[in-house]
């Protein structure tokens, strides 16, 4: 073995971008931008929402496991989290919340477009789903490793999730800020 958790294969990436590249054409096309609007949402969805944002995030999981959440073993090699893998952990973890927040909101993306109470609710369903799974994803990935313990850490911010889900449902749809804000 290379002793390493993070995988040496950028494949699982690549398709993720892959998707990305799809979502953003077909809510182009649905929205009716065209190549300009295409790309005017390309870059914050894919270098902000997926490469920044999981750039800080693997390094604020990386930080908290390697900083807080080692067990410090006398009869083992000491170990730590790469930060390569804890980058791993969040393409794994977005893609939950690229089937939640992408696909599924394109197919529901007539109904949640309306300005009714249903759409509101189902449309930040999505969003609270989408957050949901890639915190509890984010947790299976870390305590896969057998150094670290207290890994429910990462499951804290499920009950913030729904905190906000909670509030948002007095009058704040998600689908409908996120789609007029890129397209």
């Amino acid at each position: 073995t290379k002793n390493q958790w993070a995988r040496d294969d950028p494949a699982f990436m690549i398709l993720q971008v892959f998707g990305i590249l799809v979502a953003t054409a077909a809510y182009s096309v649905v929205g009716g931008v065209g190549v300009h609007g295409f790309l005017k949402a390309l870059v914050p969805l894919l270098v902000v929402n997926y490469v920044v944002a999981g750039i800080l995030l693997a390094t604020l999981t990386w930080f908290v496991a390697n900083r807080f959440l080692r067990h410090q073993n006398v009869h083992a090699a000491d170990q730590q989290v790469e930060w390569q893998y804890a980058f791993d952990v969040h393409c794994n973890s977005f893609f939950a919340f690229f089937v939640f927040a992408y696909v599924l909101q394109f197919l529901f993306l007539p109904l949640l477009m309306k300005t009714s109470w249903i759409s509101l609710f189902l449309g930040n369903s999505l969003f609270v789903l989408a957050a949901s799974a890639y915190a509890y994803i984010t947790y299976l990935g870390f305590h896969a490793m057998p150094f670290l313990h207290h890994q429910e850490i990462f499951l804290y911010t499920i009950p913030m999730a729904a905190v906000a889900y909670l509030i948002s449902l007095f009058g704040f749809n998600v689908s409908h800020h996120l789609i007029d804000y890129y397209f």
